[in-house]
């Protein structure tokens, strides 16, 4: 099994999403381990349930603090803690842009509405007021734009005659509670879903100019050039010929260079059999903090050794503009 991602939870006040995540991940089945929760309210009830099942904490009061100061203090936790990924469960406070963009892809929040509906507050009013036959909420990655990252999970929750917000938020609330864990290990657990890489793979590889998908020796492979005569430019490898790893396997210059990222990085590299005689050398995609701007460049260099020079040209042509 793949190792657990390190997850932070921030927090304002009760910490119910926050509990409910906490001992999802005390299962011996878990995909996560919390080892952070941060809040900038010092009294925050939340807290003092982390503490109890011995969960480092954090506080930092942002009164008297501009937001790019508070965020830095929690940033600094954050990196001390070794986070890989931070969930907001009511935390009250919007994140600086720059905080985001350094976190992309690595914030997760859970709102009280079902996206892109009523985003903002008072969702449970507005939903009753148009009449709306249920109302619910979504976890979705944050983005600089408030409540419109990519939406992970939805759970509904059936409005009711003489329904109130108040009543409607009790009942969302057991919602949320079974919701938030699933949709958290869903989602840390994407590096180590083959069908998930493959289609990160094949968006990369398929945005290259006159590419195509071909399976190769039993596994999915991209290919340059015509349906014919293409040249394969790139493999995909999920646990094939014994290997442990998902990975794509993709040309080097010669054995020189493959060997030598192999023994320099051996948790990014390693020489594939049947086709590491050939100089492909296989990236691992199946490990934490995937650099996916750095798969897009090997199977650019790859795809360059592979197309006819009329297509290398266009292309560098193309990026000139």
């Amino acid at each position: 099994m793949a190792e657990k991602a390190r997850i932070a939870i921030f927090i304002s006040g009760t910490g119910t999403n926050m509990a409910a995540l906490l001992y999802a991940g005390l299962l011996e089945t878990s995909r996560y381990d919390v080892v952070l929760v941060a809040s900038n309210v010092p009294d925050a009830q939340g807290l003092e349930i982390a503490r109890a099942e011995g969960i480092e904490t954090f506080v930092h009061s942002h009164k008297g603090h501009s937001r790019e100061e508070h965020d830095a203090a929690m940033e600094a936790a954050l990196i001390a803690s070794e986070t890989e990924y931070l969930v907001l469960a009511g935390y009250m406070r919007i994140l600086s842009d720059d905080f985001v963009r350094r976190w992309e892809g690595r914030i997760l929040n859970i709102h009280p509405s079902l996206l892109p509906k009523y985003k903002g507050l008072d969702t449970f009013a507005r939903a009753i007021a148009a009449g709306d036959s249920h109302a619910g909420a979504s976890v979705h990655i944050v983005t600089p734009e408030l409540d419109a990252g990519e939406v992970l999970a939805q759970a509904k929750v059936a409005i009711r005659e003489c329904e109130t917000p108040q009543t409607l938020a009790e009942r969302v609330k057991y919602a949320e509670h079974q919701l938030f864990p699933r949709a958290v290990t869903d989602y840390v657990s994407r590096p180590y879903d083959a069908r998930y890489v493959y289609e990160r793979v094949r968006d990369i590889a398929l945005a290259l100019p006159e590419t195509h998908a071909r399976d190769s020796h039993g596994s999915p492979g991209f290919r340059v050039g015509a349906e014919k005569s293409g040249k394969f430019f790139a493999h995909f490898s999920e646990n094939h010929h014994g290997s442990e790893h998902i990975a794509v396997l993709v040309k080097t210059s010669g054995m020189d260079e493959l060997l030598d990222l192999v023994e320099a990085q051996p948790d990014t590299y390693f020489k594939p059999a049947y086709y590491g005689a050939s100089g492909w050398i296989g990236l691992i995609l199946n490990r934490p903090g995937t650099d996916w701007v750095h798969v897009a460049e090997w199977l650019e260099r790859s795809w360059r050794s592979a197309a006819p020079a009329r297509l290398t040209k266009l292309h560098d042509a193309a990026g000139m503009f």
